[in-house]
Parts: structure tokens; C-alpha cells; sequence
């Protein structure tokens, strides 16, 4: 089993594996979160022309948008960005409405699907790896993700370097490295999406409560991870 292989292995020698045998066919997608931020930088000083590239929903915060170009310019990269479909878009928002997603997690679905799903999987095609900032201790709809496993929506294997890492591993190693991150982390944002569906959440809350907040922890995932 490739998970037994590299169980004790670092994210370093993960992805060092990985890059260097499927170059050309690997790809990573990062939201510009802490945890992208970190691999972000673990993968530059693996191979600077690894290919790395997010989506823009066309709702996210400026503050998530200021962090791409600080990121292109602090590792002198170019971060492919994703968009999606305008047409889609406009019918979308012209049947359902600008909040639909409020409405009903059939909408929310509806609208994760046409802003990230759709784009996500241009940005797969021909790629065999999809590396991901996954952990388990995200939220309770990750606790059951690998190191290595098959993502049978995309029909590509995804690899989570981070899976095992604590939050505390993470802030650790962009302080360590003076990384880049989002602004928002500091005003009490753990996890950041879309602007209409994010929004701060307390001290001691699950760091994923302030997204889609209004919706069952269970259902707490835009389409994007399934296995």
C-alpha cells in the first residue's frame, strides 16, 4: 500500500516523491489558506515550476485576492486562476437569485458546483495527482481522509501531504518561514471562502464553523472532497 510506504515520511519527502515522478502530471490547488500557504512554500523549494493554481469564485474576499499577488511575488511564481463559466452564472443567478445558497443546500450545492466543481475539473484535465491541503483535524467530514486516495468524482488520486498535521504544525511553520497568509486569519477567521458564505467564528469553535454556518457540520463541504 503506497499509504504504508510514506506513513512516516515528511510532507517534504512526500512530495518530493511525487513531483518528480509525475512531472508534467501533477498539479496544486491551493484556496490561499494556511495550510496552501504552507505547501505553497514546500513545493517552490521542490521544484519552482510545479504547477499551482486556485479558483476565483468570483466572491471571495479582497483580502484573498491581495494574497495571490503577494504569494506570486514572494515565491516569483504565477498562479494559474480558475474561473467559472459566465453563462452559467448569469442563468444561475437570474433563476435563483445573488444569495440563493441562503435558501437551501440544494442552491448552496447548486452554486459550489458552477463556482468550484466545474472549474475545478478544467483545471484537472491530463493531470494524474491532485495535491490538496487536507487534514483531518479540519472538521468532521475530513476525519476519514488519507494520505493517498482515489477521488473517484475527478477520477484522479489526490494526495494530502498536511493530513496529519495539527493547526499548531501549521501556524509553526509559516512563522518559522515568514510566510505570506490571509489577513482575515488575524480577525479571527480560521477558514476562508467565499465572502457571503464565511464569516469569523469564536474562540474555541470547530475552526470550519464559520463556513456555511448556517448549515449542519455534517453538509459542511461545497463538493470539492468526496471520496
Amino acid at each position: 500500500m503506497v499509504n504504508d510506504r510514506f506513513r512516516d515520511a515528511s510532507p517534504q519527502e512526500i512530495l518530493d516523491h511525487f513531483l518528480r515522478k509525475y512531472r508534467g502530471e501533477i498539479a496544486f490547488s491551493s484556496s490561499m489558506g494556511a495550510e496552501d500557504q504552507v505547501l505553497t512554500h514546500m513545493i517552490n523549494q521542490l521544484d519552482p515550476t510545479a504547477r499551482i493554481f486556485t479558483l476565483d469564485t468570483g466572491r471571495l474576499f479582497q483580502e484573498t485576492y491581495d494574497l495571490i499577488d503577494k504569494t506570486n511575488s514572494r515565491f516569483g511564481i504565477h498562479i494559474e486562476v480558475f474561473f467559472p463559466e459566465r453563462k452559467k452564472i448569469e442563468q444561475m443567478t437570474i433563476e435563483k437569485g445573488m444569495n440563493l445558497f441562503y435558501h437551501s443546500i440544494e442552491n448552496r450545492k447548486l452554486c459550489c458546483h458552477i463556482r468550484k466543481i466545474e472549474p475545478l475539473k478544467r483545471a484537472l484535465r491530463g493531470m494524474s495527482i491532485w495535491i490538496t491541503g487536507l487534514r483531518n483535524d479540519q472538521s468532521v467530514t475530513r476525519k476519514e481522509n488519507g494520505l493517498i486516495e482515489w477521488d473517484e468524482v475527478n477520477n484522479i488520486l489526490k494526495l494530502n501531504p498536511l493530513i496529519s498535521w495539527s493547526t499548531e504544525m501549521v501556524w509553526d511553520h509559516i512563522h518559522t518561514h515568514d510566510l505570506p497568509y490571509n489577513a482575515l486569519h488575524d480577525k479571527g477567521y480560521p477558514s476562508i471562502g467565499c465572502l457571503p458564505c464565511t464569516r469569523a467564528v469564536k474562540p474555541g469553535e470547530d475552526i470550519r464553523s464559520g463556513r456555511w454556518w448556517w448549515e449542519n457540520p455534517e453538509m459542511k463541504e461545497c463538493g470539492l472532497h468526496k471520496k
